[in-house]
């Protein structure tokens, strides 16, 4: 069954994409977003044109117009829109040779995998493909910095309510949660962070630095 999109990036992560000033790893999320949600690549698109108009309007007479280039991140800034309901968004798929029935999946703790996804050398952050199963609870924690999550298939519950395919949770770190998986299937999310989770229990806290996370 097809959900629609209820979750959004903020509109400040919003401009921030169009104007190429994210880290690569919260453009992947965001580019992948924008592939499976008509109403925020329609936005993008606006503020690229509202971005290029300022643009020509400042620019000198005679001078030559200096045209921005997009970030060298491993997602194109405007990917195709997704028609298919199954499957990894087009822009990952593309950009690191995936698809979803062939994920080489890694095993992180009980009913709990991970495929961490190369960023170009000098970017900071990460970003990750994760697998839970069925009516698991992840660690209890906070962030240190900017977080992304995107459902790709599955879903999830916290107490900022339950994100489906196509959701995209934007937190920072004001925000405390603790994601539980649906009972019905498993989860499948691709996940970007500025800085590395803040665990609140002492098992998660010494786990930490065996996943990178």
């Amino acid at each position: 069954m097809r959900h629609a999109i209820k979750h959004h990036p903020d509109d400040a992560t919003i401009v921030s994409y169009a104007a190429g000033t994210l880290t690569e790893a919260l453009s992947a999320i965001v580019a992948a977003h924008i592939s499976m949600c008509p109403r925020c690549r329609d936005e993008v698109k606006d503020l690229e044109l509202l971005g290029a108009t300022l643009m020509l309007s400042t620019n000198d007479i005679g001078s030559p117009l200096a045209v921005p280039t997009a970030p060298e991140t491993v997602v194109v800034a405007q990917p195709k829109l997704e028609t298919a309901n199954s499957g990894l968004p087009i822009p990952i798929a593309r950009a690191y040779g995936l698809s979803a029935a062939a994920i080489p999946w890694k095993r992180l703790g009980p009913g709990i995998w991970h495929h961490r996804l190369a960023l170009n050398p000098g970017e900071t952050g990460d970003l990750r493909l994760l697998r839970i199963g069925p009516g698991r609870r992840m660690p209890d924690h906070g962030h240190g910095g900017a977080e992304l999550t995107l459902v790709i298939d599955g879903a999830y519950s916290d107490v900022t309510g339950i994100y489906r395919r196509g959701d995209i949770q934007d937190l920072d770190e004001s925000i405390e949660h603790q994601p539980i998986v649906d009972q019905a299937a498993p989860c499948v999310c691709l996940i970007a962070s500025e800085h590395p989770a803040r665990f609140k229990g002492l098992f998660s806290r010494l786990f930490q630095p065996w996943t990178g996370m």
